[in-house]
């Protein structure tokens, strides 16, 4: 079936169920999933006029995706100075972010529905001068109407897995519909970048991943300050990025450890806070006395388990602990990313599912500053052998740092591809 055909089939579909999306969002606005005070972006209304002069629109669909741009915006920011930047993103987390870190000129707005009506509404306000695209999520109706406008745009740190790839050439035609929008292709890896040629994007070059060119997560020196103190001298063990099923398993491992580790604490920033109570009640239901950081409850001597169910403060996180088991991977989820803890002197737990992160966890690995375990009882026993040896832990910690730093060659990369295409669209290419 030819891509038109499968295109008209998507757009005819999509349309159809116009009119059931607005509840939908209602209901996922109860549940924290939405914004319902600013639920008229998702149908492609502005909430402000569009800033004079040259705009540049970056998306990226999550907290992940809008963290790796930050830095390419601020170089595109410096280069154009009389240029503003509309950044887009589909999540609740990602737009609490993006409000504490974008930088002056750019601002946000919820992404509109992959609905035409939506996206018509959407491009005729801000009418961008150029797009650049994160990663990996395509939406068919976004992407024609972006090619139809004739809209300069990039695809930017691209990641496309097995699965995704496997999917997307089932509707080959679709997704060369699809990539034509972009006349440039940035990959993460040469994997990546042979999938993408295989389903018709062009100007592909593999520049490496921007998520390895980031600096350290941050962290407000008072608020730190305060976390430590209410640790105190206690060794804790943190859980970063945690998904649903892993919360129980790390209450299971802790009470394994607290038998050698009175006075352990373990602290949990959950991926999504908003699951904040649903976690508490859990572990409580193990017999752990928990402390929700989100509802202002300091970590007191009882305390076993410090939910950390707020947004952006990873960066304190890593910054209290030895080691770190980063999550979604104890679970079919894939991984979330290590170079972050990494980054922060931190060497890293994992469970075996992480193909959204094949390649860092497997340099990672390799270099013996992560290791992979199969199971909550394979994690307990890495945990224990770790707490138990600090100086190899603190040295496996530094050189993980200076390989997560050796990313930065990606940032470079990326910014000598994006320039013929700046120049083009009337910007100025950054140093």
């Amino acid at each position: 079936m030819s891509g038109g055909t499968l295109y008209s089939i998507y757009r005819a579909a999509s349309s159809a169920l116009s009119p059931l999306l607005r509840p939908y969002l209602k209901r996922r606005a109860v549940k924290g999933k939405e914004d319902l005070a600013r639920l008229d972006e998702r149908f492609g209304h502005a909430d402000r006029p569009r800033p004079e002069g040259k705009l540049i629109w970056l998306h990226g669909a999550s907290v992940g995706e809008t963290l790796s741009a930050l830095p390419l915006l601020r170089a595109l920011l410096d280069a154009n100075p009389d240029a503003h930047a509309l950044f887009t993103s589909g999540t609740v987390t990602s737009a609490s972010l993006l409000a504490e870190r974008l930088p002056k000129r750019a601002f946000h707005q919820f992404m509109p529905l992959d609905q035409p009506a939506a996206i018509k509404r959407f491009l005729a306000h801000w009418k961008p001068d150029l797009a650049l695209w994160i990663e990996s999520e395509l939406w068919p109706n976004t992407l024609e109407a972006v090619r139809e406008a004739r809209i300069p745009a990039a695809l930017v740190n691209a990641r496309l897995s097995e699965k995704s790839f496997a999917q997307w050439k089932r509707a080959r035609g679709l997704s060369e519909r699809m990539l034509s929008a972009f006349s440039l292709a940035l990959a993460q890896t040469e994997e990546t970048g042979q999938r993408l040629e295989a389903l018709g994007a062009r100007g592909v070059a593999v520049t490496g991943n921007l998520k390895a060119a980031a600096g350290p997560l941050p962290a407000a020196p008072e608020a730190l300050a305060q976390l430590k103190e209410m640790i105190g001298a206690r060794p804790v063990l943190a859980a970063a990025s945690t998904h649903p099923q892993e919360e129980d398993m790390l209450g299971r491992v802790y009470q394994t450890l607290k038998a050698e580790r009175p006075d352990l604490l373990l602290i949990i920033a959950p991926r999504h806070p908003e699951r904040g109570p649903e976690i508490a009640e859990a572990l409580r239901g193990l017999g752990l006395a928990v402390s929700r950081r989100a509802a202002k409850v300091r970590v007191m001597a009882e305390t076993n388990v410090y939910l950390m169910d707020t947004i952006g403060e990873l960066g304190l996180l890593y910054r209290t602990a030895p080691f770190a088991f980063v999550g979604g991977s104890l679970v079919e989820h894939g991984g979330q990313n290590p170079l972050e803890a990494a980054r922060l002197g931190l060497p890293v737990l994992h469970g075996p599912h992480v193909f959204n992160f094949r390649g860092e966890y497997d340099e990672l690995d390799a270099a013996g500053v992560a290791r992979e375990v199969a199971d909550e009882a394979a994690l307990a026993a890495a945990a224990a052998d770790w707490f138990a040896a600090p100086d190899d832990v603190a040295a496996n910690g530094a050189k993980a740092q200076r390989l997560a730093e050796l990313g930065a060659g990606s940032f470079e990369a990326a910014k000598i591809q994006l320039a013929p295409l700046l120049m083009k669209a009337g910007f100025h290419a950054p140093a």
